[in-house]
């Protein structure tokens, strides 16, 4: 392969990836939600949305059915890096507010961006998590159920290690449930603990369940879901079993192939750029995951996982505690494992994990040397560099030769004419002589573009680099350069390196594709992340410095040659 074909090999190798994601998103293999025979639960979701456990047991009441009378309220619930709003109205989170997360960029003019809001009760946005309890034996409060709360805020106080949130429900008959919400320090994960006190005659049982209910992604115009990074993560519903490992559905598939399976030691979530909420319940338990949308044929349908519980069973004068944990947060790499097993997975690298999870790690380890994610990523190209100077080194050297060699390649174009097998066949007996290697061009760009594809999705996916300012007037490596300037100076270090390559042999048509590469790459990293174009951008300089000094290296030496 000819050194000059080096870019339009890499436009190939962009445009296939491109094709095969889409291809993968639309065509692709979907989860079979579907369980064996043996793990199977009765019943299927229903229209409103409600969802029937196992043989027996009460089904958890949809939105749609009337609510208990009542007038409830907002209480808050806030550690150091997370403030909750909880409804007295089922006992439902519904805003969620990352302390340390801004919704945007930190500039000069807004120095204080509001946090990012994750769960969040607009109808707009809607997003919300929600617990409860159901039984065919008495009463119980589900997430429609009016609970009373005796304080309307509690905050995380100095020195404390904990803060907790109790909301409280009786029943005439005696049965009463004290919900109590734990937030520890630092801890993006809230403790929910339901204390079923049975003051009644007789043994009450039923279930609890925990669900995520959210609205559908806001519609955006073409030109936003080509250029938004956002708009290529994953946005959807996600689970793990221990047996079949995680796996995820798009909202567009609720309908199609309905979630309803037993899982012991699994959780539940929803995702979506950067972060998720997930509710996990404990790892003994053998607990019911199921999905359906909530009024699917009204304007404003709303997509609804839920996890339920088994049977609980209360003796008149006994209590009983339901536990579970709901993980509210961002999607760190390398702590989420921690939590749950497999949680880390959320991670949404796909079929480039085995690239770009040590890339993360390698980028992870220059960060804490640097303390700056752009000069992390420099650091990155030079290391990468460094390990593949051999072969760009005999690259630019069978470029600088074959450079030498023009002359003589155009006076075998002016000899052989029209006829294009003798000319190669020509060409190749120069080459062969003059050991000068046409393939040397290849090898690299082999090696970095898989680099350059993990790279983009280490920069669109992983939340560290979120509003990770470099200088200057990037505030965001993770969002294209506003004012454009790496994507000019990628153009201007690619024409400068198109006129040191030799473009013997190629054919007009080819030749005019070679001028226009530079202008169309650098109209494709106007849309990129600003830290990918920075990457590229110093990997083709130094390229560019690289190959300078070679060519200087072998005129010298041909100069040299000549006066011998």
């Amino acid at each position: 392969m000819n050194q000059t074909r080096t870019l339009l090999f890499f436009a190939l190798m962009f445009v296939a990836y491109v094709l095969w994601t889409q291809w993968e998103q639309d065509y692709g293999p979907k989860p079979a939600p579907a369980a064996p025979a043996a793990a199977q639960v009765d019943g299927k979701p229903a229209a409103d949305g409600s969802v029937p456990g196992a043989a027996g047991t009460a089904n958890v009441p949809a939105d749609t059915a009337a609510a208990p009378a009542g007038k409830a309220e907002l209480v808050t619930l806030q550690n150091d890096v997370l403030r909750l709003t909880i409804d007295t109205r089922g006992g439902s989170v519904i805003r969620s507010e990352l302390l340390y997360y801004p919704n945007q960029p930190v500039t000069r003019k807004d120095p204080t961006p509001p946090p990012v809001r994750l769960l969040d009760d607009d109808a707009k946005t809607f997003f919300a998590a929600q617990d409860g309890l159901v039984s065919n034996t008495g009463a119980a409060p589900d997430h429609r159920a009016l609970f009373h709360a005796e304080k309307t805020q509690a905050v995380l106080a100095d020195g404390e290690k904990s803060v907790s949130l109790d909301l409280t429900w009786t029943d005439p008959s005696g049965v009463k449930v004290t919900k109590r919400y734990t937030l520890k320090r630092m801890d993006y994960v809230v403790d929910l603990d339901q204390r079923i006190d049975n003051g009644s005659q007789a043994t009450w049982t039923g279930n609890a369940y925990q669900q995520l209910q959210r609205a559908p992604a806001e519609k955006v115009s073409w030109f936003k879901s080509y250029t938004d990074p956002a708009q290529h993560s994953f946005f959807g519903a996600g689970w793990y079993s221990p047996d079949t490992k995680f796996e995820s559905m798009l909202f567009p598939d609720f309908q199609k192939n309905p979630l309803n399976r037993a899982i012991t030691g699994g959780w539940i979530s929803m995702l979506q750029h950067y972060f998720l909420v997930a509710w996990i319940p404990p790892a003994d338990e053998n607990v019911t995951y199921s999905s359906s949308i909530v009024d699917p044929n009204s304007a404003t349908p709303r997509y609804l996982v839920r996890a339920f519980g088994p049977a609980l069973s209360v003796a008149p004068g006994q209590a009983v505690d339901s536990v579970a944990r709901l993980y509210v947060g961002p999607r760190l790499q390398g702590t989420l494992d921690a939590i749950a097993p497999g949680l880390d997975l959320t991670a949404n690298y796909g079929w480039l994990k085995i690239i770009a999870t040590p890339l993360h790690w390698l980028l992870s380890q220059l960060h804490a040397i640097s303390g700056n994610w752009g000069v992390a990523i420099i650091l990155l190209v030079l290391l990468i560099k460094a390990a593949l100077y051999k072969l760009t080194d005999a690259q630019f050297r069978s470029g600088a030769r074959m450079r030498k060699l023009q002359p003589r390649v155009q006076a075998l174009k002016e000899r052989y004419g029209d006829d294009r097998m003798k000319m190669q066949q020509a060409m190749m007996e120069l080459y062969k002589k003059e050991k000068v290697n046409p393939m040397a061009g290849c090898l690299p760009i082999l090696i970095t573009f898989p680099i350059f594809i993990g790279l983009l999705r280490v920069l669109s996916e992983s939340i560290e680099l979120r509003h990770a300012p470099f200088f200057g007037w990037i505030h965001d490596l993770s969002a294209p350069d506003p004012f454009y300037v790496l994507p000019v100076l990628y153009f201007l270090v690619t024409l400068l390196t198109q006129r040191m390559m030799p473009t013997a042999g190629m054919d007009p048509t080819q030749a005019k594709m070679m001028k226009v590469m530079p202008l169309i790459f650098g109209v494709f990293f106007a849309f990129f992340p600003s830290g990918l174009v920075l990457y590229w951008t110093v990997n083709g300089a130094t390229s560019l410095l690289q190959q300078w000094y070679i060519n200087r290296s072998v005129d010298r030496a041909h100069e040299k040659a000549k006066t011998a």
